[in-house]
Parts: structure tokens; sequence; C-alpha cells
């Protein structure tokens, strides 16, 4: 039976990671911050109890986060080494999977880990998850992260017993990591418990300083000058519903020498704009032919019912995502219907 719960009672999680020799840690296709830093903190604290674990991934990391998974850290990813990446989930006796709420959210893994006889935990903040593929789900979209989640877990296991300093300094810079992208740098989604999380990890030891210079601060010229093109030439604003899109081209990709992840942050650029209340982001993806969807929202807007009606996905209020199966050139006349369809005007 699922046992779900929102505020974590770790006792079931622990003792399914008593019984298990074989972990298996993973997360979802285009990992950002979040994904990688649950992913890696979970691997490193189970490693540091002496749990034989290794991270999954349904593709590599994007460049500005890959110095959190290092060569040594055995991270292996399907689109580099799928027999690797197949034999591991087989052997597995517990799958923790961090940060989505369905199994589709795994691509090529999906597949394998359905097939899998090993126990499977999830751990996650977005709405709705697909309760019956696990056996124990620590679910809530009340906190600001899978991170934040995996933190309030950690804190309760019998060898942290509430104290911070107990943490693992790499595993609470992982943490802090996903905490802060997850939120753009404590923009969205934060609570008075993500500001409690962040002083209790900063007090321990976690330099944010140098880790927030790595993700935000360690991009290409390229990347900034497509930035600069998007924002000049590409950004469409539309006042009567209060929203602006920007559509990124295969082409552009190939133009500005795009690698995974120089969009990161792209789609939050038009809400600085007085009056702009709902940011959408559409990059094509030609190789997987279709279009992937970002989408973001101040308070007030809520873009996960946006994603779940017209664009295939979902997510949190304020920020959600989908997939369009549609030619970039009909994405302007869509979107301005579904906004029309949406506000009902």
């Amino acid at each position: 039976m699922t046992k779900e719960t929102a505020f974590p009672d770790t006792a079931p999680l622990e003792a399914l990671i008593s019984v298990s020799s074989r972990v298996v840690t993973i997360s979802h296709f285009r990992p950002d911050g979040d994904a990688a830093g649950s992913l890696m903190a979970c691997t490193l604290f189970l490693r540091s109890r002496g749990v034989e674990v290794t991270p999954v991934l349904p593709c590599p990391l994007a460049d500005y986060l890959a110095f959190m998974a290092p060569p040594q850290s055995g991270l292996l990813d399907f689109e580099t080494s799928p027999d690797a990446v197949e034999a591991v989930i087989k052997s597995a006796d517990l799958i923790i999977c961090l940060d989505f709420n369905r199994l589709s959210r795994t691509e090529y893994l999906e597949d394998a880990i359905r097939a899998s006889k090993a126990r499977k935990v999830l751990i996650d903040h977005h709405v709705a998850p697909d309760r019956e593929d696990f056996d124990l789900v620590y679910s809530t979209a009340e906190v600001s992260s899978a991170c934040e989640l995996l933190y309030r877990i950690i804190l309760n296991m019998p060898e942290i017993g509430g104290e911070v300093s107990r943490i693992p300094l790499e595993v609470a810079e992982h943490l802090y990591i996903g905490m802060m992208t997850d939120t753009n740098n404590f923009a969205n989604s934060v609570s008075p418990s993500t500001f409690r999380m962040a002083a209790d990890l900063l007090e321990m030891g976690v330099d944010k300083n140098a880790l927030q210079f790595k993700v935000l601060n360690n991009h290409t010229e390229p990347r900034m000058r497509l930035m600069g093109h998007l924002l000049k030439d590409k950004m469409n604003v539309l006042p009567q519903y209060g929203a602006a899109f920007m559509i990124l081209t295969a082409d552009e990709k190939q133009e500005y020498s795009f690698r995974p992840g120089d969009a990161e942050g792209f789609v939050n650029l038009p809400l600085s704009i007085a009056g702009v209340n709902l940011s959408a982001f559409f990059t094509e993806c030609r190789d997987e032919e279709y279009v992937r969807v970002s989408l973001r929202s101040r308070p007030g807007t809520d873009v996960n019912a946006l994603a779940r009606g017209w664009y295939n996905g979902g997510g949190h209020i304020n920020a959600a995502g989908g997939r369009l199966f549609l030619p970039t050139e009909e994405i302007p006349a869509y979107f301005l219907k579904s906004l029309e369809e949406y506000f009902g005007k």
C-alpha cells in the first residue's frame, strides 16, 4: 500500500533502506538544479551511511551544473551509457525517485523503472503524484523544492536527529543549490521554512556566495548574446492579458552554439516588466519533434492550470511546463488562443 506524507515520518524509509543493498537514485529528464541537487544530496547522504548507491539520469547534466557530479560521483546517464543504466536499475532492490511526480518524466527510463522489482520511493514537491507507481511517497507542494523536502527527511533520520550540524557538508551544499535554483534565487515559491533552511545551512558552513557564483555566473558568451537577441528581437508582450512570450527556434540554437541549460532562467525575464504577470518560453526541440514549453507567473496567476489544460504538462501554480506538437510558426496564434480560453475573454 502506498503511504503519502507531507511532513515526513522517516521510519518507513529507514526500514526500506535497512534491508536494501543496491540503491539507485533517479531524477527527471533535462535535470535542473533541484533535480541535480536532490539526486546528489540523497546519494551522498546514503553513501555517508555506508549504503551502495548509484545515481542515474535519463540525460547528462547541463554544463553549468556539471560541477555537482564530478567523474568520481559515479553518476550514470542513459544517453551516454544506456546498457550500464539499464543494468543497475534491473539489479536494484530500492529505487528512490526525486523531483518528479510521474514516471513519464524520466523519458527513456520509464519502462526500466516499471519493470524493476525494486521497492520504489518518491520524494517530490509537484502536485498530483502518480501514487500507485510507488511503494512509499513523500509528496507536498507546500515546500519550495524537492531539496527542501529532502532536507526535512534527512533531518528526521536517526543519525541526524534534527541536528543540522550532523549533515555532511557536501550533502548540505547540494541541498542549498537545489533550493536556491528552484526558487529563482529566492524570488519564487518561498516560505518562512525556506529561509530557515537557508539560514541553517549557512550556519553549518555552506558558502552561498561560492555556490551561487558557480551556478549563476558561469555561462558562455554565446549564451549571453542569445539572451540579448531574445529580449531585443523575440519578446512579444500582450498587455491585454498581462502576458509575454518568446520562441527559440532550432536554427537560433545552432546560430548561438546552444548547449543544454543555456536557456535556464530566460522564461523569468519578462516578469520584470510592470504589468506582465505571465511569461511563456517556447523552445523548438527538432530531434525530439516537439516544442518544449516553460511557463512562469506572478502570484495570482495559475500557470499549472494553463499547462495542464493547453500544453500537455503541469507543475506548480507559478512555475509549470509542458510540450506542444506544433510548428513554431503556429505557436503565437495557439498561445493567444490558450490565453483567450484560459482568461475567458
